[in-house]
């Protein structure tokens, strides 16, 4: 539960229908091997203490009797058990029939949810046997004396987890134009539970899929929803077992179909409160019942997947579709530039993966304007750490696209303004470097005043973010293509072109770019190979982007992001490796913003970005402490 990971569990027991013994042993087996799987949220299906069928059977009192008693044989178990639990069963209130969940923590029942839709249509026929509970406001007295209360509006919240807030709706709750979880989130739910019943027919798993997936997106919550299974019986209909856990438009775990026992997985409640935070349209209304309840704080075992690329998608199919869309975006942002200033294209090309990048996009606004590539004035400009193997990529690149190849010697205007400003040639120290990448920058402005030009940005969001970029250097432009890019996508966005493209020349080049280390080259060659490799001066770049996720796209931790990064990079990286270049992420992410309050217009790709103009609003002289001494505690 510690940082807001709590661990819940979709149950689906096998039953037998109308035997409330059986499946009462069945239940509490489940219970109690749930809990020992660390699980604190454990929800099982609708009615599943009589079974989902039993049609005229649920108007037979031994038969709610028997459900009645087995409720208080499961409640009683849950004394010694640490977790809340949801179990679905008939229950008569004031001589009318309602399909409920009972919710019981530690011995005590909190409260009962009655279902509010209930379906009369196909092979559903509820409505013969239950009352909808939609507007039930009342308590009831069980068959221990003690009085619940009765509510379709019953917010469950946790005392010593106060972000953690469930509410509970039933199977065709759900499936309605209003469903009921809609309220409850408004009013402050941030995990639905679903104890369902729903019969399995052919292509229902897929619809159902994407209905639990796309209101848990909606909602911004955790969805758990557990479905009857193997012991319904199947005179009609059959039953999967179907479980699915979902957050926030993202599957976390989700059984087989057809098979009975228990689905388990990590929700972050804390993630869910920061991005309802950060949505201002999302407006709460506080109408529900608050009921209390609690548990033991501990430390939840993650087993859920931590992405070590969260910029990045995993299969082909959808990476190939995410590139191109990319790709689009930075294209069509150019072109509108482009076509408003009726201007040509400068960009310098150092044969790294940013220039190619940013030149192919170039190149692709151009023939989005329907223009020839001799309007993009490519500039490569060696200088003292060009190597040959850069340099000749540059070029090939230039000529094999067609743009206009020019090149500019930055050395011996390098070495004038040293004897200008007095700086020793022989000391290769930070003025040595920034003054090359200025230079460059000066005849990449002037070569576009010349020529109605714009000068195209190349650096990428991971620079920006880490500040590694000279300030009116590199760090300057008239529009920045490549500005919330992250350089582990840049990567892949290279590649793709690399592996779709129909020139072999241009696709081995690019290859050839992608096996290159990144390197500002700037300082002088060893034995022609570069010697400046950039990520063995501020960290692996797959690591600063991790981070940079967590911090900007959720808000997280020092802590937490130390923690998530551990398991995600576990074989990679050590960990005093990992807490190393996280102090040193914060350090210059904090240092580093006045770099980023004056950047020059660039198409936003993503949920992260840092333009100072809509993503990033921070002060350029914020202390980093707080931050920097959560990680001292962590040695």
């Amino acid at each position: 539960m510690k940082q807001g990971f709590i661990k819940v569990a979709a149950v689906t027991p096998k039953i037998r229908v109308a035997d409330t013994q059986y499946n009462t042993k069945q239940i509490s087996g489940l219970m109690k091997e749930s809990v020992a799987q660390g699980a604190k949220i454990i929800v099982f299906p609708e009615l599943c203490l009589t079974g989902y069928t039993c049609q005229d059977l649920f108007l037979q009192e031994t038969l709610l009797n028997g459900a009645r008693q087995g409720l208080l044989q499961l409640v009683e178990q849950s004394n010694g058990l640490d977790g809340i639990f949801f179990v679905g069963l008939p229950y008569e209130i004031a001589g009318k029939l309602y399909n409920v969940a009972a919710v019981f923590s530690h011995g005590h029942v909190l409260g009962l949810v009655p279902k509010s839709c209930i379906p009369n249509y196909n092979e559903f026929y509820e409505a013969r046997h239950f009352t909808s509970g939609e507007n039930l406001h009342t308590e009831v007295t069980l068959l221990d004396g003690s009085r619940v209360p009765v509510d379709r509006d019953l917010l469950f919240v946790c005392e010593n987890m106060p972000k953690l807030a469930i509410s509970v709706e039933i199977c065709e709750d759900l499936w309605t134009p209003n469903p009921p979880s809609i309220s409850h989130a408004l009013s402050g739910a941030d995990v639905i539970v679903n104890l369902s019943a729903s019969n399995e027919v052919t292509g229902k798993d897929s619809y159902r899929r994407e209905l639990v997936n796309g209101q848990s997106a909606r909602l911004i919550c955790s969805y758990i929803y557990a479905s009857a299974g193997e012991g319904e019986s199947t005179q009609d209909l059959v039953f999967s077992g179907h479980n699915i856990i979902s957050e926030n438009g993202h599957v976390l775990a989700e059984s087989r179909r057809f098979e009975y026992g228990i689905t388990c997985s990590e929700i972050d409640v804390e993630r869910l409160c920061e991005e309802r935070r950060r949505m201002n349209t999302f407006v709460t209304e506080d109408t529900h019942t608050r009921i209390p309840f609690s548990l033991e704080m501990e430390e939840t075992e993650l087993t859920r997947f931590i992405d070590p690329a969260p910029f990045v998608p995993k299969d082909k199919a959808n990476r190939e579709k995410r590139c191109e869309e990319i790709l689009m975006i930075q294209a069509m942002g150019l072109k509108k530039r482009l076509e408003h200033t009726n201007a040509n294209a400068v960009v310098g090309i150092s044969g790294g993966l940013d220039s190619t990048l940013a030149l192919l996009v170039t190149v692709r606004a151009f023939d989005l304007c329907g223009r020839d590539h001799e309007g993009i004035i490519a500039v490569t400009m060696p200088g003292f750490g060009t190597t040959d193997r850069t340099y000749d990529n540059a070029v090939s690149l230039i000529q094999t696209l067609g743009a206009e190849f020019v090149e500019v010697d930055i050395k011996n205007a390098v070495n004038v303004h040293f004897a200008d400003i007095g700086q020793d040639a022989s000391v290769h120290d930070v003025t040595y470097e920034n003054s090359q990448a200025r230079e460059r920058t000066q005849i990449l402005m002037d070569i576009a005043n010349k020529n109605n030009a714009l000068v195209i940005g190349t650096g990428d969001l991971s620079e920006l973010a880490l500040g590694w970029a000279t300030y009116n250097g590199d760090h300057m432009s008239m529009y920045a293509v490549n500005a919330s890019v992250p350089k582990t996508l840049v990567r892949h966005l290279v590649r793709y072109y690399a592996d779709t493209f129909d020139d072999m020349r241009l696709s081995e080049t690019l290859y050839d770019v992608l096996d290159t280390p990144v390197s500002p080259e700037l300082l002088p060659p060893e034995d022609g190979k570069i010697s400046q490799k950039t990520e063995d001066l501020v960290g692996p770049y797959e690591l600063h982007d991790f981070f940079l996720y967590y911090l900007l796209r959720l808000g997280f931790s020092p802590a937490k992001i130390y923690r998530l990064a551990k398991i995600a990079f576990d074989g990679v990286y050590e960990d005093a490796f990992i807490l190393k270049w996280l102090k040193t992420f914060f350090r210059r992410f904090f240092a580093q913003q006045f770099k980023r309050s004056c950047l020059p217009d660039g198409p936003k790709v993503g949920s992260v970005a840092v333009s100072p103009r809509g993503d990033l609003r921070m002060p350029s002289d914020a202390s980093a402490a707080l931050w920097l001494k959560e990680l001292e505690q962590l040695e």
